[in-house]
Parts: C-alpha cells; sequence; structure tokens
C-alpha cells in the first residue's frame, strides 16, 4: 500500500514538474523568442526601406505572407508596441514576430480599414496593455514612403465570430467617421480567447517621409 501511494506521490510531483516547466515555456520563453524576431524584423524592414527607395507614382504590389509591411507606435503603452512591425497575415506563425495585418483589409493609409491583430499573452505579448488605451490616443503607422496618424475614437469587445469588425464600413449609420480606418484586435480576457477586444481609430494625418517624422504624443 505505502508502494503504491509513493509511486503516485511520485507521479504527481512529475506531473507538476512537466506543468511548471510548460507554464515557464508560455510566460517566459515564447516571450524572450518572439520578442527577438519583432526586432529582427524591424530591423529587415527598415534595411529594405533605404536599401530599395520607393516610386511614389508606382503601383502598391500586394504583400506575400510574413512580408513585413509597416511599423506601428502607439505612445500610450510606451515600449510595447514602438516600431513594432506588421507584417502580412494573421497565422499563428505571423503572430509570433509582430503585429499581423489582415489580408484582403486596406493597406495603410488607404480607403478601407486598415485591420491588425496582435497577441495579448505570450508570444511577445504586444497588446498585453491594450486595457490602457483611452479614446482619443493616437497611433503612428510608419510605411515606406510616408507617415499616417490615426486618433482611436471607439473600443468594443465582441465574440470571435465578428468579422464585421475588420469590414470596410464597419459603422455605415455613422456618415462622418472617415473612409480610412484603422482596427486592432486582440484576445479577451487576456489569458483567455473566448472574447475579442477591438479599438478603432479614424486617420487624421498623413505625410510623406521627405516631410520628417512627426512629433509623436499620446
Amino acid at each position: 500500500m505505502r508502494v503504491a501511494i509513493r509511486g503516485f506521490g511520485e507521479l504527481l510531483i512529475t506531473i507538476g514538474v512537466v506543468l511548471l516547466l510548460f507554464a515557464g515555456y508560455q510566460l517566459w520563453w515564447t516571450n524572450v523568442r518572439s520578442q527577438a524576431a519583432s526586432a529582427r524584423n524591424t530591423e529587415l524592414i527598415i534595411e529594405t526601406w533605404q536599401a530599395a527607395p520607393a516610386a511614389p507614382s508606382s503601383p502598391t504590389a500586394e504583400p506575400t505572407a510574413g512580408e513585413g509591411i509597416a511599423l506601428m507606435t502607439i505612445p500610450r503603452i510606451g515600449d510595447d508596441v514602438t516600431d513594432e512591425p506588421v507584417l502580412e497575415g494573421v497565422s499563428l506563425d505571423v503572430l509570433a514576430q509582430g503585429l499581423g495585418h489582415y489580408p484582403n483589409t486596406a493597406l495603410p493609409g488607404e480607403t478601407g480599414n486598415f485591420a491588425v491583430a496582435g497577441h495579448r499573452a505570450t508570444n511577445g505579448e504586444p497588446l498585453r496593455n491594450i486595457d490602457q488605451l483611452q479614446i482619443g490616443d493616437l497611433i503612428y503607422v510608419q510605411t515606406q514612403e510616408s507617415w499616417f496618424v490615426y486618433r482611436l475614437f471607439r473600443d468594443q469587445i465582441v465574440t470571435p465570430n465578428d468579422d464585421w469588425v475588420v469590414s470596410v464600413r464597419p459603422f455605415p449609420e455613422e456618415p462622418a467617421i472617415s473612409n480610412r480606418l484603422l482596427t486592432i484586435t486582440t484576445c479577451h480576457p487576456r489569458w483567455g480567447s473566448t472574447e475579442r477586444w477591438i479599438w478603432w481609430g479614424d486617420l487624421i494625418a498623413a505625410t510623406p517621409k521627405s516631410a520628417g517624422a512627426p512629433v509623436m504624443a499620446v
């Protein structure tokens, strides 16, 4: 009987150790790995822009999966999203390397809805502090040619099936809202995925890179 009890106890200890290791992997190592990948992508995007100057008059080619298309800065949440790479696609692999751009939504500054997604917990968790955002906060998006500034005007918690949040016109009943939107999506609650937290922003400024970087404010 004692042997059986001792064996059962050892099994519980082994399970506990495995669970602790898995938790450590999820909570720490995935962040280390993803933040390193994000930093590399930021450097790669900047190097690509510098190596191949844009031709403003040429049409914009559709980005390929995993391609870096922009850098995003959200002053309200500081270092979490400062020159954060925005990559094409929202697969788990892409979201482990930065923010992801929903395919078939607008590109930065374009007419329509420029929609992005990001992790709120583990895998770099760039949007872990999305709960700190406020209406009126400014979001800065840098592309090869331009700077775009969006002002947040609304947030909402929805179900994962609410695809309308990234539609071209999510608020057709409000004509005063710009036809150039930004949508940011992430999981809610932070350590779950039963819902989605959504923020929308309105494009308020667009300037060419040649005019210099904007003075950033919250």
